[in-house]
């Protein structure tokens, strides 16, 4: 599976290493775009799971698709 998550919050390469260290956290592999403001997830793990693990980081999750 691979979903696209859009993650409002990020400002620096700090915020974009803490989301993706959120979920990679998850078990699953995950590659932030800092400037598009987006998270590709490859993996196995429910949009519930990933969006509290984004916002248990800090951050807002606008969508994941």
């Amino acid at each position: 599976m691979t979903k696209t998550m859009t993650i409002e919050g990020m400002m620096c390469k700090h915020c974009a290493a803490r989301v993706e260290k959120a979920l990679t956290a998850l078990g699953v592999t995950a590659a932030v775009d800092l400037e598009a403001k987006t998270a590709t997830v490859t993996g196995e793990a429910e949009d519930a799971v990933l969006r509290k693990a984004v916002e248990d980081a800090g951050y807002t999750v606008v969508s994941i698709h």
